[in-house]
């Protein structure tokens, strides 16, 4: 009886034995054919993919240069808020008159109507630097509120009237806002009537050129741009 149970065991360790070493085996083939697998399993647990960093270059050759876009020009009936750095009592929100001017204190009368911000903020800054005996302080001019460009588009259109744009429509812009021309318009005696500072003037507009299209423009970059309307601008087609 005890050789028979001698022999039970010795038959049962020797299984073991092989079944360990078929074990061994499988997992030194399974290291051999999968190398990475065993290198992530050995190491710390893997994560999500991250996708490679973009340098500073890249990202700013991916965005538009802003430096690049046309800067807004001031014009009449805008509304402005001028800040003088460390003179509280000279805060002032202003309004820009028809004339395309406004008063501002120890600068006197300050010309806006067509230009920039920066250019605005520049100018007050140097008139009140001679109260200052150090540096003057810096001026900050932002656009409080604006209307837009109100133009008028008059004479042979489908819908004459009054329009107004965010932007500074050219004249082909502003055409298609009063639904284009109408029968029997004379496009070759279109002109643009603007009111200036020396009185009124006439601008005569090539607008029959512009809309025969392709058979009396080359292709490529236009050599003179499409003239654009102002705020209180007419066009006008005969």
């Amino acid at each position: 009886m005890l050789q028979s149970n001698d022999s039970h065991r010795s038959r049962t360790a020797r299984r073991s034995i092989r079944a360990v070493a078929a074990a061994a085996s499988l997992i030194a083939l399974g290291l051999a054919v999968h190398p990475v697998a065993a290198q992530v399993k050995a190491g710390s647990p893997a994560g999500p993919a991250i996708a490679p960093a973009v340098s500073g270059a890249q990202s700013a050759a991916a965005m538009p240069d802003a430096a690049s876009a046309t800067r807004y020009k001031v014009k009449a009936g805008d509304q402005l808020d001028v800040f003088v750095w460390g003179e509280e009592r000279m805060q002032r929100q202003v309004l820009v008159q028809p004339d395309g001017t406004f008063a501002f204190p120890l600068a006197g009368t300050i010309r806006a109507d067509g230009r920039n911000v920066t250019d605005i903020a520049d100018e007050i800054r140097g008139r009140i630097a001679l109260n200052y005996t150090a540096a003057p302080p810096d001026v900050t001019v932002t656009v409080r509120e604006t209307d837009g460009t109100r133009f008028y588009v008059l004479g042979k259109v489908r819908t004459p009237g009054s329009y107004t744009s965010r932007s500074v429509p050219n004249i082909l812009q502003a055409l298609s806002m009063a639904g284009g021309t109408a029968e029997f318009a004379d496009t070759g005696s279109a002109v643009i009537l603007r009111q200036t500072r020396n009185g009124q003037v006439v601008e005569r507009i090539q607008l029959s050129k512009l809309l025969k299209g392709a058979r009396s423009l080359n292709s490529g970059a236009l050599g003179t741009p499409l003239p654009t309307l102002q705020s209180g601008d007419v066009l006008l087609i005969p």
